[in-house]
């Protein structure tokens, strides 16, 4: 079986590259995935799985940091236009993004394999330098941009799908295979977890392109592993007080920028705390409409982060006792919306091992990290599907897939080689999916 698995992986290498690069030149970012999310919808159903999309996929009320109606329907116009599967587009408009396929292979364990979709908010860089650019495949929306490999990760999940299909006649179990909104600002897995997908799941797995940084990462393909990401919280705050002018009436004003700016000293003078390392940031603070006015409003977006699940609530509790503390010093009321959210990430043990064992005994071209795990000090909502699967007794992970980079990741110049990274990432997943359902977990 892992013979003919990594044969099948290199014979579809071109298709993969392809498939990242037409996801790269059209990037959506979060909640906009409609064209990617209808055309894996599409691809599935004619492999033959079966298929969930939009609602059936995504709990409504678990969206966390939705773009406005107006800017959904517009982006659902532009999809259309760029050639989006028309039937799944009526499935996933508004914003319901995911996509999920389901193979069905009798009684045993259920493997979930997630794979994040958007894009960034990043305007791409248009020079000759940028391989993107003059290959012609750099984004054609402006503002979007693919600078984290998340096209990647697409194009590995309908690889892998095509794989498992390929072997299902040695697996026993169910697969899912999870294509998830909105990673960026951890905002999409939620609404997946809390839809119930990742009840009974018995292991979850994902994959992050990831560049090379030593000697060690330029003799190994993946990491087995992630661990040590940051908790994190990120809400908008809203003030609202009442506009009066500021030379005649000042005293018949409620000033909501001075709320705002209160809250902002208040916030980064959080005190620290000895059992966690923490961080807090305020982003953007929008206010005002002129110098002889009152500001009867003020928006906030700010973040909390912590090295452990209780470092983010210590955070999280005293921001917010700053923000409504702030809002009351100056007679205003204020609005606080959870915009993302991600818990601490740690991959288990056992499932990294058994990662491990499975590319040095089974495959024959894709070489382990020597260390099992890599460190990682962003967020990462992935953490979601984990902890809800690891609650419930069972075993997680986040491979690494290490590659070159022509950046690092969110910078406008991000690429990566492709050839390299996404046949090798999908004979890693589909082969250690196939050990999970194969009856051979020795190794746990």
């Amino acid at each position: 079986m892992y013979a003919r698995i990594e044969e099948l992986a290199d014979r579809m290498t071109e298709k993969l590259v392809s498939c990242r690069r037409d996801f790269h030149k059209y990037a959506e970012s979060g909640w906009f995935e409609m064209r990617t999310a209808s055309l894996i919808a599409r691809r599935l159903t004619d492999m033959g799985y079966e298929v969930l999309a939009g609602r059936d996929v995504c709990q409504d009320e678990s969206r966390m940091g939705l773009p406005s109606d107006e800017e959904l329907e517009k982006n659902c116009i532009r999809a259309k236009e760029q050639g989006a599967d028309t039937e799944y587009l009526e499935k996933v408009k508004g914003g319901f993004t995911g996509v999920m396929g389901i193979l069905r292979c009798g009684e045993g364990p259920t493997v979930a394999l997630r794979f994040d979709i958007d894009a960034l908010g990043v305007v791409e860089d248009a020079s000759p330098e940028h391989r993107p650019f003059r290959e012609g495949f750099s984004s054609v929306n402006p503002g979007m941009m693919h600078a984290c490999g998340h096209d990647g990760h697409a194009a590995i999940g309908l690889g892998v799908a095509e794989i498992l299909m390929a072997v299902q006649d040695g697996l026993q179990g169910t697969v899912k295979i999870i294509f998830q909104p909105a990673e960026e600002g951890v905002r999409g897995a939620k609404s997946i977890v809390d839809k119930g997908h990742l009840d009974g799941v018995d292991y979850v797995l994902a994959c992050h392109v990831t560049g090379r940084e030593s000697d060690e990462d330029r003799s190994s393909d993946i990491t087995a592993g992630s661990g040590g990401s940051l908790a994190t919280s990120k809400m908008d705050a809203f003030y609202f007080g009442k506009s009066a002018h500021a030379g005649s009436n000042p005293q018949d004003g409620r000033n909501a920028l001075a709320a705002a700016v209160t809250a902002v000293q208040n916030l980064l003078a959080i005190p620290r705390n000895s059992k966690s390392d923490t961080r807090v940031n305020v982003g953007t603070l929008h206010a005002g409409s002129g110098r002889n006015v009152i500001p009867e409003s003020a928006k906030m977006e700010l973040e909390v982060r912590g090295k452990t699940s209780e470092g983010n609530i210590y955070m999280e509790q005293w921001a917010r006792r700053i923000l409504r503390t702030a809002a009351e010093m100056h007679d205003c009321t204020l609005e606080v919306k959870k915009m993302g959210e991600a818990f601490l990430l740690e991959s288990d043990q056992g499932l990294m091992e058994l990662i491990r064992d499975v590319c040095e005994k089974d495959l024959k071209t894709v070489r382990v990290h020597p260390r099992l795990r890599r460190e990682a000090d962003g967020s990462e909502d992935f953490s979601y599907m984990m902890k809800r699967v690891q609650d419930q007794g069972g075993q997680a992970s986040m491979l690494r897939i290490l590659t070159e980079t022509a950046a690092v990741g969110h910078n406008r110049r991000f690429d990566f080689d492709d050839r390299d990274a996404l046949p090798k990432a999908v004979k890693a997943l589909s082969a250690v999916t196939c050990r999970l359902l194969s009856g051979d977990r020795a190794s746990q």
